[in-house]
């Protein structure tokens, strides 16, 4: 399980170092064989290939004729992109994708379970703050499911 928020410095060549806490359950895991796309919030999806291969499998499953269904495999399918971790643990972020998050030098990855996201360090504070200000307003309307957690 990914978990937590990193700050991160890409390189000049657009790399960005996998902090050492994960690089070897990804070794484990996928032989540092990773899979980059963009998600619909202007963030990079960074995902093990095994659980690549298990959302574009649901993906390439949804009806084609189905616009909805079309974008999401357009976006995310179609800007995928195969990478793996260096020896000094490092990953080349591709020019594309980096201008699409717009990260420069400056990054968070942020655990998300069983993928992670990488966001612009100035865009993931605005983000951040915009959702904790909603979730004030939006005490009264949680999910029936989340009303039995405690946190």
């Amino acid at each position: 399980m990914f978990r937590g928020v990193t700050a991160l410095t890409l390189d000049d060549k657009g790399r960005m170092a996998i902090p050492r806490k994960y690089r070897g359950t990804l070794q484990e895991q996928c032989a540092s064989r990773l899979v980059i796309t963009i998600d619909k919030d202007r963030c990079l999806l960074v995902y093990p290939f095994p659980e690549w291969q298990e959302i574009e499998r649901q993906l390439n499953k949804l009806p084609s004729f189905n616009k909805a269904a079309r974008s999401l495999q357009r976006l995310y399918i179609g800007h995928a992109s195969e990478t793996d971790m260096d020896g000094q643990g490092r990953v080349l972020l591709p020019p594309a994708l980096r201008e699409f998050a717009n990260l420069r030098k400056q990054a968070v990855l942020i655990g998300q379970g069983n993928k992670f996201e990488l966001w612009d360090e100035e865009a993931w504070n605005r983000q951040r703050d915009s959702w904790l200000e909603q979730a004030a307003l939006d005490e009264q309307e949680l999910p029936p499911e989340l009303e039995k957690i405690s946190l």
